[in-house]
């Protein structure tokens, strides 16, 4: 799927870097920089819901041990 990304020139001179440094090419460079963002975002959310479900079962005995 083609996709126009426009870029200040300060992120274009950033992505031009980033790219040359891993030897990619830019679209390389901004696909790969979205897969890792994505998988992270995830990886987040998952860590947030268990985070969320632990601090609602768990509320009684977590305000015990902060009074211990």
């Amino acid at each position: 799927m083609a996709m126009t990304l426009r870029l200040t020139e300060e992120q274009d001179a950033k992505l031009s870097e980033f790219a040359n440094a891993l030897g990619l090419s830019k679209q390389q460079a901004v696909s790969k920089a979205i897969d890792e963002y994505l998988a992270t975002q995830s990886e987040d959310a998952i860590v947030k819901r268990a985070f969320d479900l632990v601090m609602t079962r768990d509320k009684a005995l977590l305000e015990r041990l902060a009074d211990a």
